[in-house]
């Protein structure tokens, strides 16, 4: 069990809710005459406190970024894929309390196990130490990678789409208009239509990007 607080970085003054946090329905099932007591509450709340903490980190870091697109990074963030990585990182499986079937059919391996035991810990971490050390533990396992830059690419085109659809009946559309140089090394212009009617133009060496330049014009001339 130290060994384990050690990973995680904070020292449980409640023991039993770190063990508590570790243990499955099926272990406690197994187990009901010791009453003993699930993570699916510690989970339940886990997942809430999770959802505040990186929600402000991308409210205070991101200032400019709207609302559907931080929705689209919170998920991105707190999905099972995330949070059963973490969980395979403070080896969480190999201390999980399994009932004799779970343990038997590689329950200590399965993402969807490892993902909620992640948010009961963090709930332990949050209820034995305050949200200070609750941010700690979301901010050196799940937001580090963010932090250094690995995840977030700015989608100006989905910027632009959920700006101008504040007002019903906008039509917002892309059109080629050209592209020039050898192959290796083409360079496309694209308009941005809004209703039919050109409101920006951008360049770049993909039509992909530059749509995302166009889309990034559009924001600055309409805002």
């Amino acid at each position: 069990m130290l060994e384990l607080e050690n990973c995680i970085g904070h020292a449980f003054e409640n023991k039993d809710l770190l063990i508590t946090a570790l243990t499955h329905s099926s272990y406690a099932n197994e187990n009901k005459a010791k009453f003993v007591q699930c993570n699916e509450r510690l989970e339940f709340l886990g997942d809430a406190v999770l959802g505040v903490i990186v929600a402000e980190y991308l409210y205070s870091k991101f200032p400019d970024l709207p609302e559907g697109r931080m929705t689209r990074l919170r998920s991105e963030l707190v999905c099972e894929r995330n949070l059963s990585h973490v969980a395979v990182e403070l080896n969480l499986g190999e201390n999980l309390l399994l009932g004799r079937g779970e343990e038997r059919s590689g329950g200590g391996r399965r993402p969807s196990i490892l993902a909620d035991a992640v948010e009961a810990v963090i709930a332990a971490v949050y209820l034995d130490g305050g949200k200070q050390e609750a941010e700690k533990f979301v901010y050196k396992f799940i937001l580090s990678g963010f932090e250094a830059g690995d995840k977030y690419e700015r989608d100006y085109k989905t910027e632009l789409q959920e700006f101008i659809q504040r007002k019903a009946g906008q039509v917002l559309t892309y059109k080629l208009t050209s592209e020039s140089g050898p192959d290796h090394e083409k360079v496309f212009t694209v308009d941005a239509l809004l209703n039919g009617q050109i409101i920006s133009s951008g360049r770049g060496h993909s039509k992909k990007d530059a749509e995302q330049a166009a889309a990034r014009s559009a924001l600055e001339e309409l805002r």
